[in-house]
């Protein structure tokens, strides 16, 4: 009695979230530290009485905070119930089925299952040996997705040339605020094809509250909005409008927990180094680090055995590498006895 699309469908798999056992949890990129005291006030503060009420559908307030933390208007700023649910709207309103998606054979691996959910052909371009885009094999495409920095590689590089141009183009940056790069949002505002998402999830640390946003011109704000609206008018509650609202406020809180990150970051990997390990330079919360022996599996069954966790992937140019999310410096202090 299924459909054949639900027959068809391959989800998209999460990292584990583990029960029954503690582990130092290095494997879904959350941030360590907590949100933003201003972010826990607004939470002891909300009336529960208000959810008797639906949220404001347009998230009006905090597309105001955005498109001024942006420096664009609120009518560039499209509010999501996380950036995942903002990524598929976009697929919808920018994509057509005429000519294949285009986006790297290392990324984040939702992009096919939208484009199989939304029935758009796809096709992978092979990041090169130092995992850096090859910009050729995106001439022909009929739109095209980069995460930047990229996950899992962690490898930031200037996307600028795509935007502007006349293919359509997602850049998601959920991971810009730790790579000390500029933002594309604003150049994305002004330009015909392009929108940038990001994510209150990972340099926010609010990956519970389910909230994201993107940064577009306004015909293509207004496009996310009918796409959603035939989904749900209501996509983001009225705690997380309110208490992403608050984070956004509290900049130095942000700053600091963002710069602890990149410091324990950059520590690590020099560790990593020094035991053998192969480490590009990371610009986001986490190293994507290839182990000496080259068995990436049995790494991430010995350290999990140990009660540390990771990511790895059994996929093609992976499986000698670990995904290792940055914890505190106490959590990678015992990572590093593993190693």
């Amino acid at each position: 009695m299924l459909s054949r699309l639900a027959q068809r469908l391959a989800p998209y798999t999460a990292g584990e979230q583990p029960r029954g056992r503690t582990f130092v949890k290095l494997n879904t990129n959350e941030n360590p530290y907590p949100p933003s005291p201003a972010a826990e006030r607004v939470l002891h503060t909300f009336s529960a009485a208000d959810f008797r009420l639906y949220p404001d559908p347009d998230c009006t307030a905090l597309r105001d905070a955005l498109a001024a933390k942006e420096g664009v208007r609120r009518e560039n700023v499209f509010v999501g119930n996380g950036s995942d649910e903002v990524l598929a709207f976009a697929f919808a309103a920018l994509f057509d089925p005429d000519k294949p998606v285009c986006f790297a054979d290392v990324t984040y691996s939702f992009y096919p299952v939208y484009c199989k959910l939304f029935g758009l052909p796809y096709r992978t371009v092979p990041l090169d040996a130092r995992w850096k885009l090859v910009r050729e094999g995106y001439r022909d495409a009929g739109g095209i997705v980069i995460a930047n920095p990229n996950a899992p590689t962690s490898v930031w590089e200037d996307m600028s040339c795509f935007v502007g141009g006349r293919t359509p183009a997602i850049i998601d940056e959920a991971y810009i605020d730790f790579a000390g790069k500029p933002s594309l949002a604003k150049q994305a505002a002004q330009s015909d094809n392009a929108a940038v998402v990001k994510t209150f999830s990972k340099s926010y640390a609010l990956a519970g509250a389910r909230c994201g946003y993107a940064v577009a011109n306004e015909d293509i704000v207004r496009a996310l909005m009918r796409v959603k609206d035939s989904f749900n008018s209501y996509t983001v509650n009225a705690c997380t409008q309110a208490v992403a609202l608050a984070a956004l406020t509290d900049v130095a809180y942000f700053t600091d927990r963002v710069a602890a990150v990149v410091k324990t970051r950059d520590a690590f990997r020099e560790k990593l180094l020094a035991k053998g390990y192969d480490c590009p330079v990371s610009s986001t919360n986490f190293l994507f680090a290839a182990v000496p022996d080259g068995n990436g599996e049995r790494t991430y069954r010995e350290w999990k055995e140990k009660g540390v966790l990771v990511r790895h992937w059994n996929a093609p140019r992976l499986q000698d590498r670990v995904r290792i999310t940055v914890g505190t410096d106490e959590q990678m202090q015992i990572l590093e006895s593993l190693l």
